[in-house]
C-alpha cells in the first residue's frame, strides 16, 4: 500500500485502565524505527469513564456497547485531529471482552468511521484474525518491542514488561534477524497489574489510582492471599496466553476483609509477583526488565519487583523511550506493517498457527 521507505503513522491506545487515549507519532517502514514523533493524551471525563465501565465484559450489539463505541469514536477523533502528520493511523479501540479459548476477542470503535472523521487511512481490528487463525489475539506490541530493543542497540535479550491494567511481558532477542523468526520473542500477558487497584480505589475512595503508590507504602501485603494467588492455574500453563481485565476479578473479594492501605499493598504485591512468575517461561534469563504503563510510576509496585527478580529492573526512559506512549507507538508501527502486508503476530507472541498479518484498512470517502 505504501512504498518502501518511512511512513509518519500515528497510533493510539485506549487500555484496560480506562484512563484516557494515548496517540503517538512513529517513523518508520514498519520494520525498523527511523524516529519518534509528537505525542498527545486525552482523558476520560468521569461520565465516559462510567459508560466504558459498565460495558467492560460485553460483546457486539450487547447493552451498552453502542456508546461505548461512541465515546472511543469521539475521543479519538478528537485526539488524531491534531497529529496530522500522520499519512496513517493505527487505532486499536477499547478492549470491552477477551475470549481467545472461544475464538472471540471484542474491541469498541469502528475504523471506518474515523477514516471518514479524519480523512485519513485507517488500519484497525488488530486481533480478530490472530483469534481466528488459534492465536490468543494477545499481546500485539512485541514485534514493536522487538525494534525498540535493536534501535536501543542492545545486544543481549532483555524483557519489555508492560504493567496497564493487565500486565504483559516480551522477551526479545535483539540479535535475531526479525521478530517472527523462531526464538527472536516471547510474550504473554502475566496477570493482572493495574485494574485491581485502580478498581479498588474506585471502589473505596472514588479515585483512579494509587498515585505513586503512596497508599501500598503504608500497608503491608497479606503473604497468604499473594501465595493463594499466585497458585492459580494460569501461572502454570505454558505460554503464549492471554487474559481479560476481569479474569482476576476475585481478587477484590480477597482483600475485602483488609484495611485500606493493606489490601492496596497486596494488590500491588500481587501484580509484581505475577510478572516475576513469569521469569520461569523465559527461554534464557534476561540481563533487565525495562517498564511501561503506568505500573512503572507506582514505586511500591517496582520496588515490589526488583525485589522479586534476579536482574535490573528499570522504566524504558533509561532506554531513550516513552514509557507512557510505548503501545500508541506500538499501534503505529504495527500500522505500517499491516499496510504492506508484514506480519504482525508469530507463534512466539501469541501462539498462532503460523506468523499473520491482521488488522483490516480501510480508506476514507
Amino acid at each position: 500500500m505504501f512504498n518502501a521507505g518511512p511512513v509518519w503513522a500515528a497510533g493510539t491506545m485506549s487500555g484496560t485502565s480506562l484512563d484516557g487515549v494515548d496517540a503517538a507519532l512513529l517513523l518508520s517502514d514498519g520494520e525498523r524505527i527511523i524516529d519518534f514523533g509528537r505525542s498527545d493524551y486525552r482523558s476520560y471525563t468521569q461520565a465516559e469513564r462510567v459508560v466504558l465501565h459498565d460495558a467492560l465484559g460485553c460483546w457486539p450489539h450487547e447493552e451498552g456497547v453502542a456508546q461505548a463505541a461512541a465515546v472511543v469514536e469521539l475521543a479519538h477523533a478528537e485526539i488524531l485531529g491534531g497529529l496530522s502528520e500522520a499519512s496513517v493511523i493505527g487505532f486499536h479501540g477499547q478492549t470491552l471482552a477477551h475470549d481467545p479459548r472461544a475464538g472471540r476477542t471484542h474491541q469498541a470503535g469502528d475504523g471506518r468511521i474515523l477514516a471518514g472523521a479524519l480523512d485519513r487511512c485507517v488500519v484497525w481490528d488488530f486481533r480478530s484474525e490472530d483469534v481466528a487463525q488459534g492465536g490468543q489475539g494477545a499481546p500485539l506490541a512485541p514485534f514493536f518491542h522487538f525494534a525498540c530493543a535493536q534501535w536501543a542497540k542492545l545486544d543481549a535479550p532483555v524483557v519489555f514488561a508492560n504493567l496497564g491494567g493487565v500486565g504483559n511481558v516480551t522477551w526479545v532477542d535483539p540479535t535475531a534477524s526479525r521478530p517472527d523468526v523462531p526464538g527472536a520473542v516471547l510474550a504473554f500477558d502475566t496477570g493482572p497489574a493495574n485494574a485491581p487497584l485502580n478498581d479498588l480505589m474506585r471502589q473505596r475512595f472514588g479515585l483512579e489510582r494509587d498515585e505513586g503508590g503512596r497508599l501500598a507504602a503504608q500497608g503491608h501485603a497479606d503473604a497468604g492471599i499473594v501465595a493463594q494467588f499466585l497458585d492459580h492455574a494460569y501461572f502454570h500453563q505454558t505460554p503464549p496466553k492471554s487474559l481479560d481485565r476481569n479474569d482476576f476479578g476475585y481478587l477484590l473479594h480477597d482483600v475485602a476483609g483488609l484495611g485500606d492501605a493493606d489490601a492496596a499493598a497486596t494488590l500491588t504485591a500481587c501484580a509484581a509477583a505475577a510478572v516475576a512468575q513469569a521469569a520461569v517461561h523465559y527461554p534464557r534469563p534476561p540481563c533487565a526488565i525495562y517498564v511501561c504503563g503506568g505500573g512503572r510510576l507506582n514505586t511500591q509496585m517496582m520496588a515490589q519487583l526488583a525485589r522479586r527478580v534476579d536482574c535490573a529492573v528499570h522504566p524504558v526512559e533509561d532506554l531513550g523511550l516513552d514509557g507512557d506512549m510505548l503501545e500508541a507507538q506500538a499501534f503505529a508501527f504495527l500500522a505500517l506493517r499491516v499496510a504492506r502486508g508484514l506480519p504482525t503476530s508469530a507463534p512466539g507472541t501469541t501462539g498462532v498457527r503460523h506468523p499473520v498479518t491482521g488488522g483490516i484498512i480501510s480508506q476514507p470517502g
